[in-house]
């Protein structure tokens, strides 16, 4: 595969969103389009949008785009685990009885998707959608940068598939259950900087994924 002429992962605050405007249409209807149409979760759609009671929190959005044009390819979304966040208030039927995930060195990440454009690279030798593969990698040097040690996540079995074959071994934790159409499953990530190393091999990606000044923008 040849490698992109550079990484175009946005980090977008929350808060900042509204100067980021194409980006933010292009990733809410994407959103309605994967968990309302694809996957059938109960999720509340307006005007073509699924925006819900967490963006009103002043996540951490990771946005895929074009490298030349900018055109929006996939994002996901982080927020910490000492707050509100989707497995405690939304799936806690994900967990043991009694169960939680609440520490200020664990993040969640959610909302996971992507869109098929011209322009993108081609799948790696595994198989793989690079761009949801580049997410994944913004994921971990996220969490190097702000000295996470794990990321909680809940996802659908098409996404464990993709994790298993890019190496990535999440730690199942508490009962999976169907939700909407698909089996869905919440699991901890290890942030571990030699699985990353590898996968960014796989894709011939270089040194980051993140956008010039991405993490300056972010953690300014």
């Amino acid at each position: 595969m040849e490698k992109l002429e550079s990484a175009m992962l946005k980090l977008i605050e929350g808060s900042y969103s509204s100067f980021f405007p194409r980006e933010m249409d292009a990733m809410f209807r994407n959103r309605a389009e994967i968990f309302s149409n694809r996957l059938g979760w109960d999720v509340v759609l307006k005007n073509g949008y699924e925006r819900d009671c967490f963006d009103d929190l002043n996540p951490l959005y990771l946005v895929s785009v074009d490298p030349q044009t900018e055109q929006y390819w996939g994002s996901l979304r982080l927020l910490p685990t000492t707050g509100p966040n989707m497995l405690r208030d939304v799936f806690p039927q994900l967990l043991d009885e009694g169960g939680h995930i609440e520490s200020a060195t664990v993040w969640e990440s959610s909302r996971i998707c992507a869109v098929d454009a011209e322009g993108q690279p081609e799948r790696g030798r595994c198989g793989v959608n690079y761009v949801l593969s580049e997410l994944i990698l913004g994921i971990g040097e996220v969490g190097l940068f702000a000295g996470l040690t794990q990321i909680v996540s809940v996802f659908d079995a098409r996404i464990l598939r993709i994790l298993r074959t890019i190496g990535c071994r999440p730690n199942i934790i508490g009962h999976p259950q169907r939700i909407g159409k698909v089996m869905c499953y919440a699991a901890l990530f290890d942030i571990d900087l030699t699985a990353m190393n590898a996968h960014r091999k796989e894709l011939g990606i270089g040194p980051t994924v993140l956008a010039p000044d991405a993490r300056k923008l972010a953690f300014a």
